[in-house]
C-alpha cells in the first residue's frame, strides 16, 4: 500500500514538474525609466496559467536593452506589460530636473514612476500668490542621492509644452510638489 501510494506521489510530482516553462524574473531591483542589462534577469522554471503574462527564457536577448515601464523588484516574474522600448522622457515631453531639499519632499518620498503637480510657489518668506497657481503635470524618472547639503535632483518628464516654465520655476526654486495618487502610476 505504501509503495503504491509512493508511486502515486513520484508520478504525480514527474507530470507537475512538466508543466514547467523557463521564464526570466528579476535578480535585483531595477526602477521605472531604467534601461534592463544581463545582472537584471535571471531564469526560473514555474508552472504559470496562461493568463498570467510572464517572458519565455529564450527572449532574454530581446528583452535587453528595453526600459521598465514600472519599478521591477527583485524575485519578481517580469511581464511584457512592465517593459517598454521607449526611455523617458516620451514623444512630446521633455526631461527638466528639479533640485529639492528634504522638506520639499513628501515625508513618505518618492519613487520612479510617481506622478506629481508641480506647483508655483512664491520667493521664501513672501504672502501666497495673489492668483491661482500655475500648475505642471510631471513624472518621477529618477532621484539623485543627496549631496552634502541635502540638495537632490529630482529628473521628471513633463509636456514639451511645459519645459521651458518648468525649468524657469527649477532655476529659481519657486515651486512646491503635489504627489498625486499613486494608483495612477504607469
Amino acid at each position: 500500500m505504501l509503495t503504491a501510494l509512493a508511486g502515486a506521489l513520484v508520478a504525480w510530482l514527474v507530470g507537475a514538474a512538466s508543466g514547467r516553462t523557463d521564464v526570466l524574473v528579476m535578480a535585483r531591483d531595477v526602477p521605472y525609466g531604467q534601461a534592463l542589462v544581463a545582472g537584471d534577469l535571471t531564469l526560473t522554471a514555474v508552472a504559470v496559467d496562461t493568463l498570467v503574462g510572464t517572458v519565455p527564457a529564450d527572449q532574454l536577448d530581446a528583452v535587453l536593452g528595453q526600459v521598465a515601464a514600472t519599478d521591477l523588484p527583485a524575485g519578481a516574474l517580469l511581464s511584457p506589460a512592465q517593459i517598454t522600448a521607449d526611455a523617458p522622457p516620451g514623444d512630446g515631453e521633455v526631461l527638466v530636473p528639479l533640485p529639492v531639499t528634504s522638506e520639499r519632499l513628501p515625508a513618505g518620498g518618492l519613487r520612479a514612476g510617481d506622478r506629481l503637480l508641480v506647483v508655483d510657489a512664491p520667493s521664501a518668506g513672501s504672502d501666497p500668490l495673489p492668483v491661482a497657481p500655475r500648475t505642471f503635470e510631471a513624472t518621477v524618472v529618477r532621484i539623485g542621492e543627496p549631496d552634502m547639503n541635502g540638495l537632490r535632483v529630482l529628473d521628471v518628464a513633463a509636456d514639451q509644452g511645459d519645459g521651458p516654465d518648468l525649468a524657469t520655476r527649477a532655476a529659481s526654486g519657486r515651486f512646491a510638489l503635489v504627489l498625486l495618487d499613486a494608483g495612477d502610476q504607469p
